[in-house]
């Protein structure tokens, strides 16, 4: 793997370590605005609660308007620009979030964030895959992923350290206002990055533009021209066969399994877990410090485990890895609900709540931004990211909407006992691995171009 462009990828998958960081670390704040604001009350007659809406959920509807409407910044922008404007985006919404005097402004701020959010899960895997190579493209694209749970588990050792450090009224200031280091470094990195080359292709820019753009990223100038005559090919061939929009029918395939992926993802309780983790804890029986450090095992084991799918996905494929996430999520999922069932002990509990963060890791964390940038052909691929990852950021902001209703130990559907919620879980689950097993084609070592073929040219799809 040439290590130039596994140093750009890297920078382009940094936005995945502000992702992380920016969708764990509201779990060390829950507790404590709930308790400063008193924002735990219901919106009238509805089910919904004001903590769950404007406190733990806003970053997630801002996520859903990035992902949404991130492939158009993606498309006309580029995929460079849009990655440095999401930068700032994470910047803003860290000092602003931090400095929140009431819930209100403090709900923008996050809602700021998870535009960000939304938009780098669209910009930064489409970024990946089109400067990698078909052999290395699992791999590199992967390392958003990675970003993901490092930022993950920094988040969880950050929230822990400051909860020791700082008096408890301002520790969730610091908490989120942290982040804002990491995005204004990532911000001026992203700056020296090169453009697409497929990105500029499309846009039809001068040959030499290309030319530059194919050598930042390490190919040989002899080379380069070569490089570029073979892209300009497979590109321009594709785009002859794909003239309609993303919505024309020729794209129903890609769209059912981009939709159908993320959609499971998010069945998996996956952001559940992660947004309430010390909540979770603290309900198995852990006090409140005891809860802020064990998360931090979550954030190890999902770390780990991400390794570990990273360094499979192009040898064993994207479907055999979900084979294994699938059957992991089930066991593990029934088994917490059962330990919440029965008052089994709280070690017990965690060790099997680690085992579905491990499974989530290796299968559809290390699969999901891989799978979803590669099926859609290049002319509409960040529209069809924007598709994907839309589906996905919906559901999450519904399901940690909702959460309160089922969770809450005051007003809580399950307020005495969570385990139908897990139950639930590892049922969506085995709907999951029958899709897998009758829907899902494997996209190993196949080009863009060729996969953009198999999957919206009428063509049978690879198994």
């Amino acid at each position: 793997m040439d290590k130039r462009i596994f140093r750009i990828s890297l920078t382009a998958a940094l936005a995945g370590f502000l992702f992380g960081f920016d969708t764990v670390v509201i779990s060390g704040a829950n507790q404590p605005i709930k308790e400063l604001w008193h924002t735990n009350w219901f919106l009238g007659d509805s089910i919904f609660t004001f903590h769950g809406i404007f406190i733990m959920s806003m970053a997630l509807w801002g996520t859903v308007l990035g992902s949404l409407f991130g492939g158009i910044p993606t498309d006309r922008l580029g995929r460079k620009k849009t990655l440095f404007w999401i930068g700032v985006l994470y910047f803003i919404s860290a000092v602003g979030s931090a400095m929140a005097p009431e819930a209100y402004s403090f709900s923008f701020f996050r809602f700021i964030g998870g535009v960000g959010v939304g938009a780098s899960s669209v910009a930064a895997p489409v970024y990946i895959s089109e400067i990698s190579t078909a052999a290395t493209r699992g791999r590199l694209t992967a390392m958003y992923q990675f970003n993901i749970v490092f930022g993950i588990l920094i988040a969880f050792i950050s929230n822990y350290l400051i909860g020791v450090i700082f008096d408890e009224n301002v520790a969730w200031r610091w908490m989120l206002g942290i982040e804002g280091l990491p995005a204004l470094i990532y911000t001026l990195m992203v700056m020296k990055i090169p453009n697409s080359p497929r990105w500029l292709l499309l846009k039809n820019r001068a040959d030499s533009v290309i030319i530059e753009s194919i050598t930042r990223l390490g190919i040989e100038s002899e080379r380069a021209s070569i490089h570029l005559s073979e892209i300009k090919v497979a590109v321009f061939e594709a785009a002859e066969k794909h003239k309609e929009n993303l919505f024309s029918g020729k794209y129903n395939k890609p769209l059912i399994l981009a939709f159908l992926l993320a959609f499971f993802n998010q069945l998996s309780g996956i952001n559940f877990v992660l947004y309430y983790a010390p909540e979770i804890l603290e309900r198995a029986g852990l006090a409140s410090g005891e809860s802020l450090f064990s998360s931090i095992s979550i954030g190890v084991i999902n770390l780990i485990f991400t390794f570990v799918g990273i360094a499979l996905i192009d040898k064993l494929g994207r479907k055999q890895l979900m084979y294994i996430g699938s059957i992991g999520y089930i066991i593990s999922l029934a088994m917490v609900g059962w330990c919440f069932y029965t008052s089994a002990s709280s070690v017990l509990l965690l060790i099997f709540i680690l085992v579905f963060i491990a499974s989530h890791a290796v299968g559809q964390g290390a699969v999901i931004w891989v799978f979803i940038s590669e099926i859609f052909p290049n002319k509409v691929r960040s529209y069809g990211q924007a598709w994907g990852t839309g589906t996905h950021w919906v559901f999450a902001a519904l399901i940690t909407l909702l959460t309160p209703t089922f969770l809450d130990s005051e007003i809580g559907i399950f307020k005495d006992n969570p385990w139908p919620i897990f139950i639930f879980f590892s049922v969506m689950m085995v709907l999951q691995l029958l899709w897998v097993i009758f829907m899902m084609p494997e996209t190993k070592g196949i080009s863009l171009e060729e996969l953009g073929k198999l999957l919206s040219g009428g063509k049978k799809d690879t198994k």
